[in-house]
């Protein structure tokens, strides 16, 4: 009996420092999960703000994000756009005296949106895009005199000013790629527990990006070869400790703006007379455009030639095949220097993967009605077929809130975008579907802004964070959990030392 005695009192000992233990285990995982999984309250709030200077007009963002998770993907999100009234700022050289003017509406209201506190370490930054690359090409000194005017101008409002600089074709469209994939969560990645490996999800294959401005348009993405035949073209970034080898390419004077400058320019030396007889707009549409503004941009120099009038008329007729047949003598496909070509020589990758296609890309099809993932190729071109060939008194019509200026330029423009995708990019009725034209991505613009200002803050780093923080109801379930487990082993150590006969009757 007395050996029965010593075997339960030793086990009742080991029972008790067993569920002692645990309970220290608990505890402290208890309080570990708390301390550091636990959201702050109220959260630090940051704000920043990029102004997009584009050739054809400027846009403030305001973007926020909570201090404390400064290095989330996906945490910082679009609270405010404004759109400058006017033109672009390259459209100012010879008005640099009103630019302040021009800036103002949308910098008071930045002064509204972020609260006063936070005016002084709030950083503004501005990006010029093609409108001034092409007016740095004219002149060196114009362009500096435009952004000197610009930094002055910014530099009297109570925030972090950090310059104005005109970005590179390169940087707009490695910008626009990485603001589309930390929106849409591709930089992320899931660490499993009680390891410190992380693991990537099924869905981590990067969109590429394809931008569309007024001067230039840019296509991104990563090509399935690792290796580029064309070291200009190719970027390496490394972004929450993974490596990305990124194709782009940024062609400038091909925006939708310019490349109708350049049908234009192009079509004229064919015309007989003061007229040009145009299938890129509608029937029954006219205009009358100046020889000077049609050369006046160095995007349609290769087709300058003397004229014997100051004046044509532009006289819609509104034929789609012809619009199209057009458009393509813009693409020199004559030559390639690499296996693959998009077009002018420049190198391009074999497609590979979704694409987010925004900016002008998203708002024309938008206009169009185009942008359904389920509309096919062959239809968005039987849908553009009809609408070109729409009289224009019928288009303005059905359309009297547009300004006519963006409503007579629909037809040339959607016909550009599919050549531009099709015949430029090499996208096929098959891979069409892999096109997805984005506005917006959980209420924050699809662009280069947010990339900029990411690149800028540092807030994206290159190496994955030790730890990922878990989600709110993964946390919540973790602290019910462990306050269970706490109960449990409580009353379990109650019984044990108070009853302990409840345990061992079997053995006496």
């Amino acid at each position: 009996m007395e050996d029965k005695s010593n075997v339960k009192t030793f086990c009742s000992k080991n029972i008790l420092a067993i569920l002692g233990f645990s309970s220290i285990i608990a505890v402290i995982a208890l309080l570990a999960v708390g301390l550091t999984q636990n959201k702050a309250l109220p959260e630090n709030i940051k704000y920043g703000i990029v102004l997009d200077a584009g050739s054809s007009h400027t846009s403030l963002y305001i973007y926020k994000w909570p201090a404390e998770k400064e290095n989330d993907t996906g945490v910082v999100h679009q609270v405010e756009e404004c759109r400058v009234k006017g033109p672009g700022i390259s459209k100012y050289v010879q008005k640099v005296n009103e630019i302040g003017i021009y800036l103002t509406d949308c910098m008071e209201r930045a002064r509204e949106v972020i609260p006063r506190s936070q005016h002084q370490e709030t950083p503004v930054y501005l990006g010029a895009t093609a409108g001034m690359r092409l007016l740095r090409m004219e002149s060196e000194e114009l362009a500096d005199r435009v952004l000197d005017v610009v930094e002055r101008s910014l530099s009297n409002y109570p925030f972090d000013f950090q310059g104005a600089r005109i970005i590179t074709g390169q940087e707009e469209g490695a910008y626009g790629w990485i603001t589309i994939n930390y929106l849409l969560g591709k930089f992320s990645q899931k660490t499993r527990w009680f390891s410190i490996v992380p693991y990537e999800t099924n869905n981590q294959e990067t969109f590429g990006a394809l931008d569309l401005g007024g001067a230039s348009t840019q296509i991104t993405f990563v090509p399935q070869n690792q290796t580029t035949e064309s070291p200009d073209n190719a970027l390496q970034f490394r972004l929450y400790g993974k490596d990305y080898n990124v194709y782009t390419h940024s062609f400038l004077c091909y925006g939708k703006d310019q490349a109708l400058w350049q049908k234009l320019a192009k079509d004229i030396q064919v015309a007989s007379n003061e007229i040009l007889r145009d299938p890129c707009f509608h029937p029954g549409y006219k205009k009358v455009v100046n020889v000077s503004d049609l050369y006046k941009t160095p995007c349609t120099k290769r087709f300058e030639m003397t004229l014997p009038f100051q004046q044509f008329e532009i006289q819609g007729i509104g034929n789609y095949q012809q619009c199209h047949q057009s458009v393509l003598e813009l693409f020199n496909t004559s030559y390639c220097p690499y296996s693959q070509c998009a077009f002018n020589g420049i190198f391009l990758p074999p497609l590979q993967g979704d694409f987010g296609a925004f900016s002008a890309f998203y708002f024309v099809m938008n206009f169009l009605n185009l942008t359904s993932e389920k509309v096919s190729q062959e239809k968005v071109t039987e849908m553009m077929k009809k609408f070109c060939s729409q009289p224009w008194e019928e288009i303005k019509t059905s359309y009297a809130g547009v300004k006519e200026k963006y409503l007579s330029e629909y037809c040339f423009s959607g016909t550009y975008i599919l050549s531009l995708l099709l015949q430029g990019y090499h996208f096929t009725a098959d891979s069409w579907e892999h096109i997805h034209f984005i506005g917006k991505i959980q209420g924050s613009d699809a662009g280069w802004t947010l990339g900029y200002m990411l690149n800028l803050t540092n807030m994206i780093p290159a190496e994955q964070p030790l730890s990922t923080p878990l989600s709110h109801s993964t946390y919540v379930f973790l602290m019910v959990l462990f306050s269970l487990v706490l109960v449990i082993v409580a009353i379990i150590g109650l019984l044990v030392f108070h009853k302990p006969s409840y345990f061992w009757k079997d053995m006496v």
